[in-house]
């Protein structure tokens, strides 16, 4: 046997050692690879709000009080322009401690788990850029429900994921600018 015919047997070995051992272990193991499907597709982020496919953007394992480093490709992925990053961050940071569990008023602890209300006034502000109920409040007389209108998000806990939360914060902030948050770049 000459060397080239040796090596073109080798290689079609290992091939068939590799394709038909990947079917064996699909055989044997249907949920390892429906396990890889979904790890695969939950790459895929589809909006809810208005059914796109959004670029990729991952959340933290944990919530931390106070770290704020995974909001950049959220915002993003809701959005923002990479120019208003940083005012965005700052305004997550001050309004919820970037928590996006957060409803107005309420304490958390250092994993953003909710431990109780510190104050009842002002229940309605929402998640992640504390949206207020007049944004998407049906009956509200100002603004007259702005996301409720435009997004049909007329209730405050879909506000509660950090995604729906910055989408409609850049709504608001496309609507009346930094003013929402009394904060000026």
């Amino acid at each position: 046997m000459n060397r080239s015919y040796m090596k073109k047997l080798i290689i079609c070995v290992c091939a068939s050692f590799i394709v038909f051992g990947s079917i064996a272990n699909a055989a044997i193991a249907p949920n390892d690879l429906e396990t890889e499907v979904r790890n695969v597709m939950s790459l895929v982020r589809v909006d809810a709000i208005d059914r796109e496919v959004v670029p990729v953007y991952v959340y933290p394992k944990q919530f931390v009080w106070g770290d704020c480093s995974w909001v950049d490709q959220v915002a993003l992925a809701a959005g923002w322009e990479q120019k208003h990053l940083a005012t965005v961050k700052i305004i997550a940071a001050r309004e919820s401690g970037c928590c996006p569990n957060r409803a107005g008023g309420d304490k958390v602890d250092k994993f953003c788990n909710i431990t109780g209300v510190s104050e009842w006034n002002h229940r309605s502000d929402s998640g992640l850029m504390q949206l207020n109920g007049v944004h998407w409040l049906r009956s509200h007389k100002h603004y007259a429900g702005l996301f409720c209108k435009r997004h049909n998000i007329c209730e405050q806990e879909p506000l509660l994921d950090a995604f729906t939360n910055l989408k409609m914060a850049k709504v608001l902030f496309d609507v009346v600018g930094w003013s929402a948050w009394q904060k000026q770049p």
